[in-house]
């Protein structure tokens, strides 16, 4: 654990200890035997294990949208995997269901309803895909229990820059990914609330029957934020459910000085969250939030099981809130997030935010300084292979919209520095010099 905990954050240290599958396989004891390994055997495989693997705590992992290492979510993880629980009912998990609901409770503030529900789920995708079933569910409060037959051809809205996800909740939700209207994008990656006006009229002109926008705050590759006013006016005036993909953005809602960036989101009908990326709270810590307080959750997920959620029991069966769950097992992911959340208090969550984005900034400002980094762009594919075989650092890249492969800088730990940034750009430099 010290391996782990320990040398991960240590800059002299790997990010990764780079090998190719097949090697991999040879290096590792992966066959499962029919007897059982000795102790110290055991040791050596956790050692193996915790050397091969990418040290994502790592002060120069910025490879994807999450990073760095809380050690009160860690903490917070090691009681809750001691424990198992199941969050489903009062009874076999009344502390983490209470802390489930404080930490939901807190969350609708900040996005600035008065009221509200919602639940945690396994991944902002699935956050996503819920979102889009409440939305034809209320459009079609019969589809529940009737299915998909006789309704008119459904067809939603989101943005060019969207997560994959929505595609596959549209394929998994059986409204088919041709139904899945991609509005266009300014050159920052911003919804044009405009263009969506014109595709839902085209829409109805059509015979399709719109029923959801699905807005983005902090878009996966640009990190842009869509005009959410702008947006739930064309909602509003259209009758249209609106949700928010904030599961990488929403956290800025902590930043008295960044919430700015969601301006508007309290009109959305749900929003996706994930403390896990930019607070930290370790994988995964997801919310879906609905502003209905109607019991909409439990009325499209509710499947009544009888010897789960009895209504004769001898407490408050309200809070047995496993039946508005498309899952039956469900981890006590809240947790986590209310530890550190305790530890550090608003305060510090903000605090958390405005360091990232002012270290995003210093970036950006130390690239307009250096001479030839827009023409690096072209060789990334090459330099991530160099960065990975040496260990020194990991970073994305991706095309986008025509353009070459570049590289995509996420800054989220608190270990991150200034020397990180001008180390990233030194080590990217020295990489592909000879290119």
């Amino acid at each position: 654990m010290e391996q782990v905990v320990s040398k991960a954050t240590d800059i002299s240290e790997k990010v990764c200890e780079w090998r190719p599958p097949e090697q991999l396989k040879q290096l590792l004891d992966l066959e499962l035997r029919d007897t059982g390994e000795p102790h110290h055997r055991l040791l050596e495989l956790c050692q193996d294990v915790i050397r091969y693997s990418v040290k994502t705590n790592h002060p120069r992992f910025f490879n994807q949208l999450y990073a760095g290492l809380d050690y009160y979510s860690l903490v917070a993880r090691f009681m809750t995997e001691a424990l198992n629980p199941s969050v489903y009912t009062y009874e076999v998990s009344p502390v983490f269901l209470l802390v489930e609901e404080a930490v939901l409770k807190k969350m609708i503030e900040f996005i600035g309803w008065k009221e509200g529900d919602g639940i945690f789920n396994p991944g902002g995708s699935v956050s996503n895909m819920y979102a889009m079933n409440l939305a034809r569910y209320k459009y079609c409060p019969d589809i529940k229990e009737k299915g998909l037959s006789g309704l008119p051809r459904l067809i939603l809205f989101t943005s060019a820059e969207c997560h994959y996800s929505m595609k596959k909740a549209a394929s998994f939700l059986g409204i088919g990914t041709e139904n899945v209207c991609f509005v266009e994008t300014d050159g920052r990656g911003k919804m044009m609330p405009e263009e969506l006006e014109r595709q839902i009229w085209q829409a109805r002109k059509e015979g399709a029957a719109p029923f959801l926008v699905c807005a983005t705050s902090g878009t996966t590759v640009l990190g842009a934020f869509d005009p959410l006013d702008e947006i739930a006016d064309v909602c509003e005036r259209h009758g249209l459910w609106l949700h928010v993909d904030a599961s990488w953005g929403g956290s800025a809602l902590m930043s008295r000085k960044y919430r700015r960036l969601l301006h508007g989101i309290h009109r959305a009908d749900s929003v996706a969250w994930n403390p896990h990326k930019m607070l930290m709270a370790g994988i995964q810590c997801c919310a879906l939030l609905v502003k209905d307080k109607s019991d909409i959750l439990k009325k499209c997920y509710s499947a009544k099981a009888s010897y789960l959620f009895q209504q004769d029991k001898f407490y408050d069966v309200s809070y047995d809130t496993g039946d508005k769950s498309i899952q039956c097992s469900r981890r006590p992911d809240a947790f986590k997030f209310w530890m550190t959340w305790k530890a550090l208090g608003t305060v510090g969550l903000e605090e958390r935010v405005n360091r990232a984005l002012a270290l995003s900034r210093y970036l950006v400002e130390e690239i307009k300084k250096r001479e030839g980094f827009k023409l690096l762009m072209e060789v990334a594919p090459a330099i991530k292979e160099r960065m990975m075989k040496k260990g020194s650092l990991m970073l994305g890249y991706q095309p986008h919209r025509g353009k070459v492969n570049f590289f995509r800088q996420v800054v989220i730990s608190p270990q991150v520095s200034r020397e990180d940034m001008d180390f990233l750009l030194d080590e990217i430099d020295l990489l592909g010099r000879d290119m």
